[in-house]
């Protein structure tokens, strides 16, 4: 049952990533991906800490998926508006 309850949790935290409304301008969309794809690309390099680049990858996967979405949990839980002008 314990199984089943965090599979749950992780399917509701990844339909919240997912999906929700864009609360994102164009600049900071672009701004996410350009730093996504470069952090996740630099991470990818062959390094002697494995963890730190794990931790690299996540990190600039994150910011890839929160620019292509236009939707951040952390600005929405935050308050953070939606003035999409900039």
């Amino acid at each position: 049952m314990r199984g089943k309850r965090s599979m749950l949790t992780v399917n509701a935290m990844i339909e919240d990533i997912f999906s929700g409304e864009p609360n994102l301008s164009m600049t900071e969309r672009a701004v996410s991906v350009a730093l996504g794809l470069g952090i996740a690309a630099a991470a990818a390099q062959p390094r002697p800490n494995k963890f730190l680049s794990l931790a690299a990858l996540v990190v600039g996967v994150g910011l890839a998926v929160r620019g292509a979405t236009g939707h951040c949990a952390v600005k929405a839980a935050a308050g953070g508006g939606r003035d999409l002008t900039a």
